[in-house]
């Protein structure tokens, strides 16, 4: 007979999945089930599984949008099956998308125990423990029917995001409620073909490849397919030799690590989250039991703190599996959270709050950083990961780049200030990977350090909604320890994996400055109210701790530990890497918009007390400066009584168009329209703005990306656009040492601005507040700043210093960058002339150059808008405020000073006191202090944190104004880095570029030892 591979391949896919598979579980016997539909949000197990439960049929409609449904499942083990592993199969009506995307359940024991979770590729749980003496099985499934939001990415409009909008229709049918012997053999023969048939899809042709389909030829021959069971294990013994074949000497090493990377937030809840936490520990933890080699890795300690605080059972299982090392905490972050727009301080408590949690509960510290689905990486980052005390980096969102194919997957990843984290990108590009013969293939083939190291990871587990790992993974790691043709995989802590490139380093290529996503760029305007809740809310908190640490050293008052504990750890949450970024449902953003209300007025009650308690009784008025710098003679983290002595007045001059406004350093000439044709610095008559062209127009593009609608903006976009230019009605207003004009637009029929353009007297930066009214579909709103400026380059703010990126698109990895980030200032120079914009809430923006015959400027144009209808259909509908700075004749020093004083939050307090002098001080050129707080360990010891922003190295001193015993350097987790210091009245020291100190302070206080 002539042999056809074809033949052979076709027979045995079928055989697997016609009779093999479904052989896995012998004849069933049904259980009887009953139900208890919840009215509202889930309850604790206990009183649902104490509540009166309905007769309910197999077969049933059940499962109304984001409902809780209890089913109890009752039923007898035959005896003929006694001493059998036996396992309840339950189907809740499972669609064909992945697990966490649908229903899904947590089954528990009568007496309220978890055991492990239900979803499409885990219908099964074991109940021979369960059964008592005579049989008899009783437990219980707490079933969430949350509605399938994404299926073949497929981006379509749905109200079904929300509990308040979604439908009262049940969505699900229970399809199966079975007891069955589970068959190990024929579960073990099944797991023998996956392997196979995958592994000889990607072997050339040769003898292997040959061997192989002969033993399925055979194996197929020998397994009775009307009794698979009777013949799966003599069916196995053609397939021995071929599986027992060991891996080549060179083969890549795949370093598998159990994963389910669990979104705390997304096409779910938070409240879902929480559940859905709960349901993949439950089920790792039941692998782990089963697995003496199996390891499984979970970051976010927000996720662990949900587990302790809902789940007590599973957290002492936790807790044990972690004391084992088999259960890994991952990251050391409160959250994965977005790193491109959270402000330095915030990324700092990311991996402060985060570490502490897993030392105090676990006595362990995260040795690297895990990030494998964030929406690209600051270049801030490398320094920041380093002086926390880590040791490597891991992310694989690169993978997902639209335009260029990144050079590598492991290599040393440097800093703005120089700092390098070795970091890894794992080659199957995927978080989570299901340890297929393709996966392991394509790790082995594209993995591009091949030359120098060994192997690479494979987070290993169903991600995203959660999953985990199945027992279907752990059978194909077992098969692919140690198989010829295929790369050898082990479960191994990343920790270790890593600790074998120890040596290295010195031969791993190199990347300088940020990680750039060349994806998901409209991430950082989706969602306003985002944006402007945490840029506000980390302010507040920063000033909170100053203002607090302030008081407590001077006058002894409580430090409010707890209070701002509790208001960063929220903040933290919420730059999850789908909050933030406004990627979630609508659920998800309503309950933040009103998070972030709470949060501001929190922060705020601390503010005014600490103010309070220093400013005194009485009824002078002290304005309190929490910026970096001076503001209007009160020093930084001081409180002054204003003086409006030496005050000019702004001259407002009418023309035939509109007015000009001039103050004693810029003159600014504003139409009718509210346009800004002219902006002139008047020290050296340079014009900001470019010929021909005017400032303040607001710019509506098109905006319907190919997919990922709230993600992305395609760079199409531009292809489209309408200038909104003709004001409705435009007023000027003096105001002495201010001039003000208020201009309205009509964007469209339904949406509208308001905007007020002001001058004050001393400043080079004319403000411009906006109020939007906004209803809008599928556009972008962007307000443009043609700038008279050659600039090469643009320098956007990002955490403790700035990124530079080129104005030109010379290359495809420029012409990517065509939507960028910045914080608080974007900067554009010419030789010595320079303009920036400001904002208090806007992370978006482009720089297009832009030309006339002989000449060519930069068009910064900040975003501010979006309206995409997926996931959340109504984003960015309704009213925003936004507040931006056009700075003339300004270099990176003033730019970024200006930056911080738009978005301080200040504040005034009527007190006795004439004046309140700062706690500390630092000179220096290019030195701001970014934090002053009380320690987190709770000594009493001021913790003062200080950067370099100008990029240059430089020196600076010290002061701190009450008495101190000692000082000593510290990491940003608060160690120790050196010896204390006798305090000699000041300290000097030095700082990198864009380099950050932190400082633990001693106070000299009576009684101290």
């Amino acid at each position: 007979m002539h042999l056809r591979d074809d033949i052979t391949i076709g027979r045995a896919e079928r055989a697997l999945a016609e009779r093999i598979v479904p052989a896995v579980h012998g004849p069933a016997v049904a259980l009887r089930v009953s139900w208890h539909e919840l009215p509202g949000e889930p309850v604790a197990p206990a009183v649902a599984i104490a509540a009166d439960h309905s007769p309910f049929e197999t077969g049933a409609e059940w499962g109304r949008a984001w409902g809780t449904t209890w089913f109890r499942f009752e039923g007898r083990v035959p005896p003929e099956w006694a001493e059998r592993p036996v396992e309840a199969l339950i189907d809740l009506g499972f669609t064909a998308a992945l697990p966490g995307f649908q229903c899904e359940g947590l089954a528990y024991t009568a007496d309220g125990r978890a055991i492990k979770s239900l979803n499409p590729r885990n219908q099964w749980v074991r109940v021979s423990d369960l059964a008592d003496e005579d049989g008899g099985v009783e437990f219980f499934v707490e079933a969430a029917s949350n509605p399938v939001l994404l299926q073949d990415l497929r981006f379509e409009k749905t109200f079904q995001g929300d509990i308040r909008t979604a439908s009262d229709r049940d969505l699900y049918r229970l399809r199966r409620a079975d007891l069955a012997v589970f068959n190990q053999d024929v579960f073990d023969l099944a797991m023998d073909l996956d392997v196979l048939l995958g592994l000889q899809r990607e072997l050339p042709e040769g003898p292997r490849r040959a061997r192989i389909l002969q033993a399925l030829d055979d194996a197929i021959d020998a397994v009775d397919l009307q009794d698979v069971a009777g013949t799966a294990a003599a069916a196995r013994g053609p397939l021995r030799a071929v599986l027992a074949a060991p891996a080549e000497h060179s083969a890549h090493r795949i370093s598998a690590i159990g994963h389910a990377h669990i979104d705390s937030a997304w096409l779910w809840p938070i409240r879902e989250t929480v559940r859905k936490v709960a349901r993949t520990v439950a089920s790792m933890l039941d692998l782990l039991d089963q697995g003496d080699d199996f390891v499984y890795g979970m970051s976010s300690a927000q996720q662990y703190a949900w587990i302790r605080d809902s789940h007590p059972d599973l957290w002492q299982r936790l807790k044990g599996a972690v004391a084992s090392g088999r259960f890994v905490p991952l990251g050391g972050m409160w959250v994965e959270s977005d790193t491109v727009m959270p402000s330095g301080e915030s990324l700092v408590r990311q991996f402060l709050y985060g570490q502490r949690f897993f030392e105090d509960e676990f006595g362990l510290r995260a040795e690297g950083v895990w990030l494998p689905d964030t929406f690209g990486y600051s270049p801030a980052l490398p320094q920041l990961i380093r002086r926390a005390g880590f040791e490597w980096f891991f992310t694989q969102k690169l993978s997902w780049n639209q335009t260029n194919l990144f050079p590598h997957h492991t290599f040393v990843w440097h800093g703005i200030d120089g700092s390098g984290i070795l970091t890894h990108f794992p080659p199957m590009d995927t978080y989570a990977a299901e340890l297929t013969a393709e996966e392991l293939a394509r790790a082995s083939r594209t993995f591009r350090e091949n030359r120098v190291v060994a192997g690479s990871i494979a987070p290993t587990g169903f991600g995203d909604g959660g999953g985990g790992a199945t027992r279907e993974m752990l059978a194909r790691a077992a098969r692919t320890a140690d198989l010829e043709g295929s790369p050898r995989v082990a479960w191994e802590r990343p920790d270790d994996y890593f600790a074998a490139l120890a040596g290295i380093h010195d031969r791993l290529p190199t990347w300088d400055g940020e990680l750039y996503l060349e994806l998901h760029r409209g991430t950082l305007t989706s969602q306003h109210a985002m944006k402007q809740g945490n840029r506000r809310v980390e302010q507040l908190l920063v000033e909170a701790e100053l203002w607090s640490a302030t008081s407590t050293v001077r006058l002894g008052t409580p430090y409010p530990y707890d209070e701002i504990d509790a208001l960063w750890q929220t903040v933290l949450l919420h730059q999850f890497h789908d909050i933030l970024p406004g990627t979630s449902i609508a659920w998800v953003h309503r309950e933040a918009r009103e998070t972030y209300g709470r949060l501001e007025r929190e922060a705020r009650v601390l503010i005014e007390r600490a103010q309070g308690d220093l400013a005194g009784a009485g009824d002078a008025e002290l304005t309190f400066n929490g910026s970096a710098f001076d503001v209007q003679g009160v020093a930084s983290g001081g409180a002054a009584l204003l003086e409006a002595a030496g005050v000019g007045t702004v001259e407002i001059r009418e023309t035939g168009r509109g007015w000009i406004l001039r103050n004693d350093l810029v003159e600014v000439e504003v139409t009718a329209d509210g346009l800004i044709p002219s902006a002139v610095d008047l020290a050296t008559g340079r014009e900001a703005i470019f010929p021909g062209r005017a400032a303040n127009v607001l710019h509506i593009h098109q905006d319907f990306p190919n997919q990922w609608d709230a993600w992305d903006v395609d760079p199409f976009y531009r292809n489209t656009r309408r200038d909104v230019t003709d004001a409705t009605s435009s007023s000027v207003t003096a105001r002495g040492e201010r001039g003000e004009i208020t201009v309205e637009r009509a964007i469209s029929e339904t949406s509208s601005v308001v905007q007020h353009l002001s001058l004050a007297w001393g400043t080079r930066e004319l403000v411009i507040e906006q109020s939007t009214e906004w209803h809008e579909t599928e556009k972008v709103l962007k307000l443009s700043f043609p700038l008279n400026v050659r600039a090469e380059h643009t320098s956007a703010e990002t955490q403790f210093g700035y990124v530079t990126r080129p104005t030109h698109a010379n290359t495809s990895w420029d012409d990517a960058r065509f939507e960028t980030s910045m914080h608080r200032f974007v900067h554009v120079a010419e030789g010595e002339f320079g303009v920036a914009v400001t904002n208090d809430s806007s992370y978006g923006f482009d720089a297009l150059r832009i030309r006339s015959e002989n000449n060519w400027g930069i068009d910064l144009r900040p975003s501010l808008l979006r309206a995409p209808q997926y996931p959340d259909p109504e984003t960015d509908q309704g009213t925003h405020s936004h507040r931006f700075g056009l700075v003339i004749g300004v270099g990176l020093d003033e730019a970024t000073r200006y930056g911080a004083r738009a978005n301080a939050q200040g504040g005034s307090v009527r007190g006795a006191a004439a004046s309140v002098d700062p706690l500390v001080v630092v000179a220096g050129s290019g030195i701001a202090v970014s934090s002053v707080k009380l320690a987190a360990d709770r000594s009493g010891d001021l913790i003062i944190r200080a950067h370099e922003y100008l990029g240059c190295r430089t020196t600076g001193e010290l002061r701190i104004s009450e008495p101190v015993a000692s000082i000593q350097e510290v990491s940003l987790l608060e160690d120790a880095l050196e010896e204390p210091v006798v305090w000699d009245g000041s300290l000097a020291f030095d700082l990198g570029a864009f380099g950050v100190r932190t400082w633990r302070v001693i106070l000299d206080r009576p009684g101290r030892e």
